[in-house]
């Protein structure tokens, strides 16, 4: 069976062991090259978007339009439930709305019966 080494970014690995291939050293150098990219971009485009600075009267617009990108950004990630799982929670939800009816329609009787005999 085949040593894994799993390289984390940002992971600093010592030269003198010697389970660590060069193989595995590349990966880590690319691999820290890649995040300092990453970040460069990432503080670039924060530069960015800080010096821009929107009429004031577009900025509720702006506003909602960033809204709306990120809900269909979430929207795309939701794992809907197939037709079955669906039934299953109406039918849970049909059966605890029955059961908790049940239960206030009791406490009401109750509570009538005991202010009844408390008050006449």
């Amino acid at each position: 069976m085949a040593n894994i080494t799993r390289i984390k970014a940002r992971e600093t690995v010592r030269s003198s062991s010697k389970d660590i291939t060069k193989k595995d050293l590349r990966l880590v150098k690319e691999t820290e090259k890649r995040v300092k990219k990453a970040e460069r971009k990432e503080a670039r485009k924060a530069q960015k978007e800080s010096n821009k600075k929107p009429f004031v009267l577009f900025r509720p617009f702006i506003v909602l339009g960033h809204y709306l990108k990120d809900s269909w950004v979430e929207l795309r990630q939701v794992r809907w439930p197939n037709r079955k799982a669906t039934w299953k929670m109406v039918l849970a939800i049909f059966v605890y709305t029955a059961l908790f009816s049940a239960f206030l329609v009791v406490m009401n009787l109750l509570f009538d019966l005991i202010f009844n005999k408390l008050l006449g």
